[in-house]
């Protein structure tokens, strides 16, 4: 029964992916890019431990928090780099 819902879960999970990717080429600004990719890594950690549920392998979820933190650190650096012109001050 689990592999049912672990399916349908990443079937949804991917759907969304590609739907965040037809908004980042479709997005008429710039701002929407930025939070269609920050909802690209959201998608992509919770595909990681799906995946991680479904293999039964402790390294998806290290590999998703790693990913978590490079998603954070470089949506930070990209809105503020569209804020200031500049990352570092």
């Amino acid at each position: 029964m689990i592999g049912y819902a672990l399916v349908f879960a990443i079937a949804c999970f991917s759907i969304a992916l590609l739907l965040n990717l037809f908004r980042i080429v479709r997005a008429p600004g710039v701002t929407d890019r930025i939070l269609a990719l920050d909802t690209m890594v959201v998608n992509a950690i919770a595909l990681l431990i799906l995946f991680g549920i479904d293999e039964n392998n402790g390294i998806y979820f290290e590999a998703s928090i790693l990913f978590a933190m490079v998603g954070f650190v470089s949506t930070v650096a990209y809105a503020k780099f569209i804020l200031r012109g500049d990352i570092i001050e």
